[in-house]
């Protein structure tokens, strides 16, 4: 507790110091994840995975259930009632214990930046809760012509983990091209105080090429795809491990710039993308039964997006579209081998078709003030393609209809004053409907409470009422922004157990049934600080706090405790270091009445450093540091079953490029 209050009282000096810098944005946060020009001159650790990256944003937590693939989760809201796109691209995992996220086919050598939009604004690419992550991409266009090189290799010691990786890149004035491959081989990490974790190894490939053509002033063709595959990946956390996680992600867009013209912009987008998932535990000791659980899943889309300007007002209509289709299966083989195998369908062959209409204003008042309204329907259709599928939900639910379509709506507005003190408030109102596995998720077991969960295709849309406020101020040599957030989500969808039903796995408490709770509601609030201590030295604070509650007043599960981050960065000329410390409090508001159990205060200090050597045309950064300095041993509210967090952790990056 002492050790708690004293690093409390080192943040809170911070506050006399917080102010506003001008790259502060409201409504949308951007986290530059790198650019291939200038790639990792900013960041600590370049060859990082995009979970890192995505954890800078006070919005954003992640759900662990091994050493790779994280959730995100963006305003204490898992993926279910979130959107995470690729540039406007819905993909969506082929797992049944979401093991397969959508940032993990995904790389940070190919990928910009990400654009976290909280709440009902993000919904400009499909229905949300919570908000959406759209990750853009790494281009050149055709700036800096010619030949672009870049040799990345990576090590690091906790889990000796092999980074390698090329990109090459030419531009001209009618062609552009961007290709980008790494590779990277882990073992199982080790925990604080030389504690291996089992089951944590992976192995990934990531393939990335973007190509873009000019068919004239003003048009703009490009095609772009990705193909990333990982190869026995432990799952420490679960009860199975991944044999194979494959996905190929395609698109082709036309881009036009109208000259002299309201619409400032006219883009077109059709993507095709598939992913692939196999569960395997075949390399887990003393395995009860043996399974073999094989997912897959195929999305059709397409967006059509209109941007401009008249008068005092910008605008942006976009009409998206896609056409999913989720299978899982499952069989299970008995240790006799005189009985008979069994087998069912876990995502009965569902099919999901999406025709969604978003309209954005934004109106300028003056040079101070601005209003933003967004709204949006769609309307969303689940077909169960399987039969034999529909008669197992059958049993369930007599009445479970072959077909299920929702109208789904949503409205937002905000508000912003900006002058010497920037605030914004705003709220909104949005609706989503279930997702594959809370409406047809047949004997879906979850390790964390130990329940088979059955879906409900029978609930209502999840609906809710937002409401935000932000501050920012700013002074010439430091930033601060104070946010939060409060959602009322009416039909609040949560599995509840039936003890009238016995489960299908083996040593499973039971069966819990999705259903809808009358409400919960969710608080958020974040405080962002920089202060540029001298023309070397910069400090930078972030304290974040969030609380969840449903209609009982029980806490909802994987709420992060109050949790912090301060860092001390120094720069001059070609060479940078930093030191960091961050950590959560104890969470004391954990939800036993969903399985979960409370996690200990934590407090970790890192340090990192970096030079640029210039060799002719040729430039060649080196980053190093030290992770988990103290070795410390612990868990966060996100750590799925408790598994512990990587120890001592020593790596290097080096970067060669021109």
């Amino acid at each position: 507790m002492k050790k708690l209050i004293f690093h409390l009282a080192i943040l809170c000096i911070t506050f006399s110091y917080a102010q506003e810098k001008d790259s502060i944005q409201v409504l949308e946060e951007v986290i530059v994840i790198g650019r291939k020009k200038d790639l990792n001159l900013k960041q600590a650790k370049p060859l990082t995975t995009i979970d890192d990256y995505l954890q800078q944003s006070g919005n954003i937590t992640m759900i662990k259930r091994g050493g790779y693939a994280w959730e995100p989760v963006l305003n204490s809201m898992a993926t279910e009632r979130t959107l995470v796109t690729i540039e406007g691209m819905h993909i969506f995992g082929a797992c049944t214990d979401k093991m397969d996220p959508v940032t993990s086919y995904v790389e940070v050598s190919n990928l910009s930046e990400a654009t976290i939009t909280s709440g009902q604004h993000g919904s400009g690419y499909g229905a949300t809760i919570g908000g959406s992550v759209d990750l853009k991409r790494n281009r050149n266009y055709f700036t800096n012509p010619g030949w672009k090189t870049m040799l990345n290799t990576g090590y690091e010691s906790v889990n000796n983990q092999k980074i390698a990786g090329a990109a090459i890149s030419y531009a001209e004035s009618s062609f552009y091209a961007d290709t980008d491959i790494i590779y990277r081989d882990a073992g199982n990490y080790k925990a604080g105080n030389n504690n291996q974790v089992l089951f944590s190894q992976f192995r990934k490939l990531n393939l990335s090429g973007t190509a873009g053509f000019r068919l004239g002033i003003n048009k703009i063709l490009e095609a772009s795809a990705i193909y990333d595959k990982a190869n026995d990946v432990g799952y420490p956390a679960l009860p199975m491990d991944v044999s194979l996680a494959e996905a190929l992600i395609t698109s082709a867009k036309l881009e036009v710039k109208p000259v002299n013209s309201a619409l400032k912009t006219w883009e077109t987008k059709l993507y095709y993308n598939s992913v692939t998932h196999i569960m395997d535990d075949t390399k887990r000791p003393f395995v009860p039964m043996h399974m073999d659980m094989p997912g897959e899943t195929q999305t059709y889309g397409g967006y059509s997006a209109l941007m401009g300007s008249f008068g005092k007002h910008s605008f942006k209509v976009n009409y998206n579209s896609y056409y999913n289709r989720s299978y899982a299966e499952m069989t299970m083989y008995p240790s006799n081998p005189d009985e008979n195998s069994m087998f069912m369908l876990t995502w009965p062959d569902v099919r999901t078709f999406f025709n969604g209409l978003y309209l954005e204003d934004n109106y300028e008042f003056n040079c101070h003030s601005f209003l933003k309204l967004t709204a949006s329907a769609g309307l969303h259709s689940n077909t169960v393609q399987s039969q034999s599928g529909l008669e197992s939900m059958q049993i369930f639910y007599r009445d479970a209809e072959k077909t299920k379509s929702r109208l789904l709506k949503s409205i937002a507005i905000s508000y912003t004053h900006k002058k010497d003190v920037e605030i914004t408030v705003g709220a909104g109102y949005g609706e989503r409907a279930p997702s594959v596995s809370e409406g047809y998720g047949f004997y879906l077991f979850n390790s964390f409470d130990n329940y088979d969960y059955v879906g409900n295709p029978g609930l209502s849309n999840e609906k809710s009422l937002e409401g935000n406020v932000a501050v920012a101020y700013r002074k010439e040599k430091g930033t601060m922004k104070l946010s939060a957030s409060y959602f009322h989500i009416k039909d609040y969808i949560i599995g509840k157990p039936d003890t009238a039903l016995l489960p299908m796995t083996l040593g499973a408490d039971g069966i819990k049934i999705y259903t809808a709770l009358p409400y919960a509601s969710i608080f958020n609030t974040a405080l962002d600080t920089e202060y540029k201590i001298s023309e070397h030295f910069n400090w930078q604070t972030q304290l974040a706090y969030s609380l969840g509650r449903d209609n009982n007043n029980h806490n909802l599960p994987f709420i992060s405790p109050f949790r912090y981050t301060t860092s001390i960065a120094y720069r001059h000329k070609s060479f940078s270091s930093e030191l960091v410390l961050y950590g959560n409090a104890q969470q004391s508001n954990y939800a036993a009445e969903y399985g979960e159990d409370g996690t200990a205060s934590f407090a970790i200090v890192n340090y990192n450093a970096g030079y640029l050597f210039y060799a002719g045309k040729y430039k060649i950064q080196a980053r190093t540091g030290l992770e988990n300095i103290f070795d410390a041993y612990y868990s966060t509210f996100g750590d799925w079953n408790n598994i512990p967090r990587p120890g001592r952790n020593f790596f290097i990056n080096v970067i060669f490029y021109n």
